[in-house]
């Protein structure tokens, strides 16, 4: 059973994912992926910093994240540059990944982007998790993680808004309230996935 998990940036989708895996779902991380393609010595980090220079490499060579992030996340014309680098290494990797799960598991692919890949990337799926929160609610987790606010909202403004990702959702998480509350839904959401998965 192969199933979607998205969310906003700050909407906790990271927690269900690891709530997910606590239950036995094989979970497959479209971020822990992208951070693996751009290790030193990887032909998308080189193709990265030919595109926007050495101003997004660290001095032992590594990737400046936030030097990358301050160019891309406001300016589209070159987050759709840094897309067409890294989306298909991320696409063929997870492919790999999700295809090497045991044919009885229930298999979560973590991408946050999944509604910005459009219509072809909701295809396939046995079902989509959304997980949701206020924009002001997401807001605040990015602040409290350090982020400047002007940064977090670009970085959400990069997103789809809410609506769309709910628009495309089978079944939404409400983080809306604590851990508690989480993990009871997350329960809630498994025992679904289980019974259908017949």
């Amino acid at each position: 059973m192969r199933i979607a998990l998205t969310g906003g940036i700050g909407s906790g989708k990271s927690t269900v994912a690891m709530l997910l895996a606590r239950h036995g779902a094989v979970v497959v991380d479209a971020d822990a992926i992208a951070r693996e393609i751009v290790q030193p010595g990887q032909p998308a980090l080189q193709e990265i910093a030919r595109a926007f220079g050495a101003s997004v490499l660290t001095s032992d060579g590594h990737l400046d994240r936030p030097a990358l992030a301050a160019l891309v996340f406001s300016d589209e014309e070159a987050r759709a540059r840094l897309n067409a680098i890294t989306h298909p290494r991320i696409a063929a990797r997870s492919a790999e990944l999700l295809s090497a799960a045991p044919p009885d598991a229930i298999v979560v692919y973590d991408m946050p982007l999944l509604v910005e890949q459009g219509a072809e990337a909701l295809q396939g799926w046995d079902a989509i998790v959304v997980v949701d929160a206020s924009d002001e609610a997401r807001l605040a987790r990015l602040i409290a993680r350090g982020m400047v606010p002007e940064d977090a909202r670009a970085r959400m403004d990069a997103q789809a808004a809410r609506e769309q990702r709910l628009r495309v959702a089978d079944h939404v998480v409400d983080n809306a309230g604590d851990l508690l509350g989480l993990q009871e839904q997350v329960d809630s959401l498994w025992c679904a996935l289980t019974s259908t998965d017949t």
